[in-house]
């Protein structure tokens, strides 16, 4: 079975709580809405993976396959998430390909990235239920949004900045921060 590497070509925005650079109580997570040309990219790339599940069921008649790991949202918006742990955490990098160190970097919805990852297969322990889930491979962060609110092999950022090139935007030693618009309310 071959591996497939996805890359959004174009950034894409993040979509609700994020754990990018800083773990939560429930380790790291990041979502993302991708546009419908790569979910057409990643459904045929689901087929072939899961030919690698098919073997290892105990009953495959009585198996219960999982829905995709990406979600509809609006039209031709999807949601992707992808969680991950200290052991398998993917580099961070800015549009110059530098590693981002400071985990203080504001990394919220509303942030820009690009992305990469794959489509990984895998069985439940019960033997009968199967499914992808999505891994990531790097990040690359495009823009940041100031508003509070997988297995990665052994790439090392370097070769995780060239898969995405540069970009520009957000840079770890030349941040260009823009203020937001904040609203004045005094209604209690």
């Amino acid at each position: 079975m071959t591996r497939n590497t996805f890359v959004t070509p174009e950034p894409v925005v993040l979509e609700g709580y994020q754990a990018v650079l800083q773990p939560s109580k429930f380790g790291y997570s990041l979502s993302a809405l991708i546009d419908d040309s790569l979910v057409e990219q990643l459904e045929p790339d689901r087929d072939e993976t899961l030919k690698w599940a098919l073997p290892k069921l105990k009953n495959p008649k009585r198996s219960t396959l999982k829905p995709e790991p990406w979600e509809e949202v609006s039209e031709g918006k999807y949601k992707v998430k992808f969680s991950w742990n200290d052991d398998n955490k993917p580099p961070v990098v800015d549009t110059e390909g530098s590693p981002i160190t400071d985990l203080r970097t504001p990394v919220y919805s509303g942030s820009t990235v690009k992305i990469a990852f794959y489509q990984k297969p895998y069985v439940l322990p019960d033997g009968l239920t199967y499914g992808t889930s999505l891994k990531l491979v790097g990040v690359q962060l495009v823009s940041v949004s100031g508003k509070a609110g997988v297995d990665t092999g052994d790439m090392p950022p370097e070769k995780v900045a060239d898969l995405f090139g540069k970009t520009a935007g957000f840079k770890v030693n030349d941040p260009n921060v823009t203020p937001s618009a904040i609203e004045d309310d005094d209604d209690f």
